[in-house]
């Protein structure tokens, strides 16, 4: 449920057809940072956030000096569900009232074949710092009908909620737990060069 805040390193390969570096802002109406968690086993629990920023500075010379920051706001997490968004909010998970956001700042980009790349920063969820490593792929750029260039990219990435002192759970009679550890983030982003 953490990651998606930071798929927003997908950006920089965006910025690698430009000559200087650039900074980059997110539009927030095309872009979605949603994730899934195994639910009793058996099934798939997928929700997003609903409030979250990012921007991104690119030097198209050079993918390496890239960097990406990302904010998500947790208060604002959506499952489509009131009273579990309400349970995620608690201490038992997120606990948005002490920790109210999660961050993403890359400490690099590795390119990879065609337009994919690994992005590597840390991922802060609670009170907790880790290194994340994002798949990334670059979607390309265009100018919009209003003169405005976007560049779009897609990132995904899975991490382990407990790494995060996200530890809430409850064994099933049967073997397995309500809520599985392993959590997919999935980013898909659309960015205006400022």
């Amino acid at each position: 449920m953490f990651k998606r805040f930071i798929t927003a390193g997908v950006l920089l390969l965006a910025m690698a057809a430009t000559s200087q570096a650039e900074q980059w802002t997110l539009d927030k109406a095309h872009s979605s940072i949603s994730f899934s968690v195994r639910h009793l086993v058996v099934s798939k629990t997928r929700g997003h956030f609903n409030d979250f920023n990012g921007t991104v500075d690119f030097d198209g010379k050079d993918l390496a000096k890239g960097r990406v920051e990302f904010t998500v706001q947790t208060a604002s997490i959506d499952t489509d569900n009131q009273n579990r968004d309400d349970h995620l909010r608690s201490d038992d998970f997120f606990n948005v009232e002490k920790f109210p956001t999660m961050t993403f700042v890359s400490r690099k980009v590795e390119p990879g074949e065609g337009n994919k790349f690994k992005l590597i920063g840390d991922l802060t969820i609670r009170d907790v710092t880790k290194e994340v490593t994002f798949d990334g792929e670059f979607s390309g750029a265009v100018v919009d009908p209003w003169g405005n260039t976007k560049a779009g990219f897609s990132a995904q990435a899975m991490i382990n909620r407990q790494d995060f002192n996200v530890k809430w759970n409850q064994a099933l009679d049967a073997g397995g737990f309500v809520v599985g550890d392993d959590v997919n983030i999935f980013v898909e982003l659309e960015m205006q060069k400022s």
